[in-house]
C-alpha cells in the first residue's frame, strides 16, 4: 500500500501536468507541501486523507471539480485506457436509460421531462429523440435537471439545439490546456426529433445539478431560450479527467474549461443562478404555474 506522501505527490504530479490553470496549480502544489510536510495528514485513512486533501485543495483554487476521491473498487495503476474509460460511461449510460428518467404529459399540454445524466451526442440520440418526440406537441416544456449530475458537452449541445431553429447558434466553447486548442459548439443540423420552437420552457435545478446539467441550464439561460427555476447549481464548468494514483484514491483533474459566447465566462465556482429562485422541491410546481399563466390555462 502507498504511503500518503507517494499518494499525494502523484496526485500533485497529475495536477501540475493536466490541471487547465497552471499557475494555479503551482500554488496547489506549494500549500499542500507545506501541510504535507507540517504532519497534517499523519493519521488519516485514505477515505479521510481524499477529504482533508481536497479541502485544502479548493481553499487555494475552489474548483469543485478538481479533488481527491476515495473508491471501494480497486482500480488500476497501468496507464489510462481511454478506451476502457469510454465503456465505462457508456455502460453507466446504458444501465441509466441515457440519462432520461420520465417523460410525462401532466395537466394543461405542459411536458416534463426529467434528466439525470447528459449522454454522448451519438449513442444517446435515439432516447433523447424519444423524449423530444413526445414532448413536441406540447404547450411547454419543463426540463428538469435537478438530479442532474454531469455528462457529455457534446449531449450538451444536441439538448440545446432542440430548442433553437438551425444549426447556426454557437453555444459556447472549450479551451483544452493539452493541446492548446479550442473546440467550438454549434446547434446541430439535423436532430432525430422535432424542434422545440415558438413555446415556453422551463428548467428546474437544484444545489446539486453540476456539471453537464448545468452547461445545458446556463446555455440555455444566456441564449434566452428557457427560465431557470429553482436553486443555485453547484457550480463546476471544467471538463475532467481521473487518474488512480492508489488502488482506491483517484484524482479528479479539470483538464478543459468552457466559454460563453454569450458572457464569455462560465459557471465554475458561482454556479448557475436561477431567473425564479425558490426552494427545490417548490420548483416544479412553481413553474407549471408560470407554464400554464403563459398558455392562458
Amino acid at each position: 500500500m502507498p504511503t500518503h506522501e507517494e499518494i499525494i505527490e502523484r496526485a500533485l504530479e497529475r495536477i501540475g501536468a493536466g490541471y487547465v490553470f497552471p499557475e494555479k496549480a503551482v500554488d496547489i502544489d506549494a500549500a499542500v507541501r507545506r501541510r504535507l510536510a507540517a504532519g497534517e495528514y499523519d493519521g488519516l485513512d485514505e477515505r479521510a486523507l481524499c477529504e482533508t486533501v481536497t479541502a485544502h485543495i479548493q481553499e487555494v483554487c475552489p474548483d469543485k471539480h478538481l479533488r481527491l476521491l476515495w473508491v471501494e473498487e480497486p482500480q488500476s495503476l497501468e496507464p489510462e485506457d481511454q478506451d476502457a474509460g469510454r465503456a465505462a460511461f457508456l455502460a453507466l449510460l446504458q444501465a441509466e436509460n441515457h440519462g432520461v428518467r420520465r417523460v410525462e404529459r401532466l395537466e394543461g399540454g405542459v411536458t416534463l421531462v426529467d434528466v439525470r445524466l447528459i449522454s454522448t451526442a451519438d449513442e444517446g440520440a435515439a432516447v433523447i429523440g424519444a423524449a423530444m418526440q413526445l414532448a413536441s406537441r406540447g404547450s411547454a416544456l419543463v426540463l428538469d435537471l435537478r438530479a442532474c449530475r454531469g455528462g457529455s458537452p457534446e449531449g450538451a449541445a444536441m439538448w440545446c439545439s432542440y430548442f433553437f431553429p438551425d444549426d447556426q447558434v454557437h453555444l459556447n466553447d472549450i479551451y483544452d490546456r493539452a493541446t492548446g486548442s479550442t473546440r467550438q459548439y454549434w446547434t446541430l443540423a439535423h436532430l432525430p426529433a422535432p424542434r422545440y420552437l415558438d413555446r415556453p420552457v422551463y428548467v428546474l435545478t437544484s444545489a446539486l445539478t453540476f456539471s453537464g446539467g448545468e452547461d445545458v441550464a446556463y446555455t440555455l439561460q444566456a441564449h434566452g431560450r428557457a427560465v431557470l427555476v429553482g436553486e443555485t447549481t453547484r457550480g463546476g464548468a471544467h471538463p475532467t479527467d481521473r487518474h488512480a494514483v492508489s488502488e482506491h484514491v483517484l484524482v479528479a483533474v479539470p483538464t478543459a474549461r468552457t466559454i460563453s459566447t454569450v458572457t464569455g465566462g462560465n459557471w465554475e465556482g458561482v454556479g448557475v443562478v436561477p431567473d425564479v429562485p425558490v426552494p427545490a422541491d417548490q420548483a416544479l410546481d412553481t413553474a407549471l404555474k408560470a407554464a400554464r399563466a403563459a398558455a392562458g390555462g
